[in-house]
């Protein structure tokens, strides 16, 4: 059982998704290091540096006492001074926001309940009509929520038109989930009721719930790019009892056939409920064929295996004991509603696997080739960016230098259609697997400018595309980046997207630029960034340490592995500062972690406790096939030999003590965050490159000024970055 690559990696799939990797049990990264704190409590001969420790720390308040007992004449003194304040001006125009969201979504919640009938007969206690559509209610309601402070919080929830909002929401979701209108129940209800009442235990399982038919359903329909039997092509119960040779073997923990059994069964329940209430069933146009009328019997079936296996499961359930089970299921399958077996097959395991962790699955025949581009960031097509905003396809950006850059296609532009296929109801996914393809052929888009009624035919060559890993806070005139977020005082700024097999090389030949122009400081912002190569995620780290181990993995069966630095080719010593949020994962907590590490105590961490994976992932082609088995083979330690908690693993014991936090917390509200993007997009824009000669729609680029504002964590990095070189200045 060869293991050929191994990485860590999240995907947030486009709907529902997901996996990554993370940092010490929660570790803080104040406690990586030799507590900081201690450090500058005891310094009480340098009143500057124990000021700046406190704001490495994020305590800032503590860093102004110091400050305002000092010696203001004393200009490092004075750079402290002014960093506090900027701090304390950023935050107090944050709680002024969060206040004025707070007072306006309340008053959109007065004015939904006074203009509506449906808000008035409620007060009355009349009958309930014209009530305001739910998703606008609720966002809301979820806006008010999130800038309510503690004790607006309850408040918000009491206020009788939120409650009734709440009560017609379930009667509506319930309406919907008779009908097998999954999605709908989400969107109306359940989506919101699990972010408003987070620690409610019922309304998380009822979204889950809710979302498992959901995917169900969403790979049992027809799309644009296959039909719902195609996505089963070549799947083979074989393939999944050989998946289960290597993980009896390699995974990282001991499993338990009872827990699979018991997710196999629910999901196949949901199975048969989804089939059952199929909303477009048509025998003459439904491309998967099952016997309707069978379905009470497939239910019947699975209760009896269910409760003969249960019995058997008391004293654990063997391999052979689950493999029978497995080979039952298939037959009653057969005797019953027929359905179509790799689409058994595939529930079954899936549900199987997802017992394990998030992060372990099998990549059946028809999804191998998308799961390498993923990892290679390489693929032959056109290059551009896509998005699908307010219902349409539309190219966000262009890479420079590809085909689609000098097609005539441009930034902004509505793809209506494909190869003459409409684009209406394609998911990206489906778009990006038919604009694709082999390097040397063509495809043709339909396209219109925004605000035009004209389309327009474009005919492209595809090509091998690589897509960059390493950007920039902004384009600059020549499609090129801006990389010192402050030119004063040569701060410079890169943000890694994935960690792919040239990021290290890329990153490695940016910084040498940057020092050749001056860079007294970086910031690495890793926000975002959910992952990639193992390999990618050490040298990366090796740029920046001289000696010492990166990081280490113990794997169940076998002796440990780890990444050692290397003198050569280490970066100057300069200060370093590194962003996180949720959103940063398995390599990206690598490096923090590492680098944040009591051992190196290299980088200062801003921003929000990261997505906490805490394992590594190899890739088996024993499934056989055509098929491959991604499975978690080890966690991984830091440095000082602490392991990394993964988020999967503390939630299920009730605890959310997982991956990376930073020294310095920072965390943004959803109307932040939608900022911080929104500018992030218009910066990252590439347009084509007759752009100004052609297109009368501006491309928006937004000033350092504009950027700071509205990215906070950011800002108050630049300040961290800044004490790091008042505090250095101090030494030489």
């Amino acid at each position: 059982m060869k293991k050929i690559i191994v990485f860590i990696f999240v995907i947030f799939l486009p709907v529902y998704a997901a996996f990554s990797m993370s940092a010490p049990a929660g570790v803080s990264a104040s406690s990586q290091k030799e507590s900081v704190s201690q450090q500058s409590d005891g310094n009480t001969t340098n009143p500057i540096k124990a000021a700046a420790q406190n704001i490495y720390k994020g305590d800032f308040d503590a860093a102004e006492k110091i400050v305002k007992q000092g010696d203001g004449n004393n200009p490092a003194m004075a750079a402290i001074e002014k960093i506090v304040s900027q701090y304390n001006q950023i935050q107090q125009l944050r709680q002024q926001a969060e206040k004025q969201t707070y007072e306006n979504k309340f008053a959109e919640l007065a004015k939904f309940k006074s203009q509506s009938a449906f808000g008035r007969d409620l007060a009355n206690g009349g009958a309930e009509t014209n009530e305001p559509n739910l998703i606008e209610v609720f966002a809301v309601i979820v806006k008010a929520h999130e800038a309510a402070d503690a004790n607006q919080k309850p408040l918000v929830l009491a206020e009788p038109f939120v409650k009734a909002t709440i009560e017609k929401a379930k009667k509506a979701a319930a309406d919907y989930e008779s009908k097998g209108d999954w999605i709908n129940a989400l969107l109306y209800c359940y989506s919101w009721l699990e972010i408003l009442y987070e620690n409610d235990k019922d309304y998380t399982d009822k979204k889950e719930q809710l979302e498992d038919k959901a995917i169900i359903e969403a790979s049992l329909a027809d799309s644009p790019c296959e039909t719902g039997t195609e996505r089963y092509e070549k799947v083979k119960p074989e393939m999944f009892i050989r998946s289960l040779d290597v993980l009896e073997y390699s995974y990282v923990e001991p499993f338990y056939y009872s827990d699979m059994t018991e997710k196999a069964f629910k999901r196949l329940r949901y199975l048969a409920e989804v089939i059952s209430l199929w909303k477009n069933y048509d025998p003459n146009s439904f491309k998967i064929q099952f016997e309707k009328d069978q379905i009470q019997q497939f239910v019947a079936g699975l209760a009896s295996l269910e409760k003969e296996y249960k019995t058997e499961a008391v004293s654990g359930l063997s391999r052979d004991q689950f493999l029978r089970l497995f080979k039952h299921i298939l037959a009653v399958n057969s005797a019953t509603i027929k359905l179509q077996e790799q689409i058994v097959v595939w529930h079954f395991a899936d549900a199987c696997m997802n017992t394990l962790d998030p992060h372990t699955m099998i990549i059946w025949p028809k999804q191998v080739e998308d799961f390498e581009k993923n990892m290679t960031n390489e693929f032959t097509g056109i290059g551009v960016e896509i998005s699908k905003r307010d219902g349409f396809l539309k190219a966000a950006s262009l890479l420079p230098d590809t085909p689609a850059y000098n097609s005539g296609l441009d930034a902004g532009d509505i793809i209506e259609a494909v190869n003459g296929e409409s684009t209406r109801e394609m998911s990206i996914t489906c778009a990006v697997s038919k604009i694709t393809g082999p390097a040397g052929t063509k495809v043709v888009l339909t396209v219109r400018r925004p605000n035009e009624k004209e389309t327009r035919k474009i005919e492209i060559t595809r090509a091998k595309i690589i897509v960059p890993t390493t950007r920039g806070w902004c384009r600059d005139d020549s499609k090129g980046w801006l990389y010192f977020i402050d030119d004063k005082d040569k701060i410079g700024y890169v943000r890694i997207t994935q960690f792919s097999a040239t990021t290290a090389a890329d990153l490695d030949a940016i910084l040498t630029k940057l020092e050749n122009e001056g860079m007294k400081s970086l910031i690495l912002d890793l926000r975002y960034n959910t992952g990639g190569y193992l390999q990618s995620a050490a040298d990366i780290t090796d740029l920046f340490v001289e000696k010492g181990t990166i990081v280490s993995t113990q794997p169940r069966v076998g002796l440990p592995t780890w990444e050692t630095a290397k003198k050569k080719g280490t970066h100057p010593n300069y200060p370093l500062v590194i962003l996180i949020n949720s959103g940063s994962a398995s390599a990206s907590e690598i490096v923090a972690g590492a680098l944040a590490d009591k051992t190196f105590s290299r980088a200062i961490l801003v921003g929000e406790q990261s997505y906490g994976k805490g394992s590594v992932q190899t890739i088996s082609p024993y499934p056989g096939g055509g098929a491959q088995l991604k499975y978690t083979m080890a966690y991984y330690h830091l440095p000082s030999g602490q392991r990394v908690n993964d988020r999967y693993a503390m939630e299920k014991l009730g605890k959310k003590d997982w991956g990376i936090k930073p020294d310095v917390k920072i965390e943004l509200a959803n109307e932040e965050i939608k900022k911080v993007l929104d500018i992030e997009r218009d910066n990252d824009v590439v347009a084509a490159a007759d752009h100004n000669q052609n297109n009368k729609q501006k491309l928006t680029r937004h000033n350092l000024t504009e950027t700071l504002e509205a990215d906070s964590q950011l800002a108050i990095a630049v300040l961290v970055a800044k004490t790091k070189l008042v505090e250095s200045g101090l030494e030489k």
